[in-house]
């Protein structure tokens, strides 16, 4: 789950070596957070969050395969 997000950042941001994504487990869910550049933080957020929801989406899909709970913060 973390390299998904880990690449998908990457792919979006022009500092793609500033891009952290730290996991942890809380409550039998993965509590993703994603941390990136202040400079790139609109790049991943996009125009009403749809890139940051299609993210989730994206993640959702992945977790439903892997039978797990899974939430994404983004710093």
């Amino acid at each position: 789950m973390k390299e998904l997000v880990e690449v998908i950042a990457k792919a979006l941001v022009s500092h793609p070596e500033a891009v952290v994504v730290t996991e942890k487990t809380v409550n039998d869910e993965i509590v993703l957070t994603l941390s990136v550049d202040p400079s790139d933080m609109g790049k991943v957020i996009g125009k009403q969050g749809r890139i940051a929801k299609a993210i989730r989406t994206v993640l959702k899909a992945q977790a439903i395969r892997d039978d797990v709970r899974v939430s994404l913060d983004i710093d």
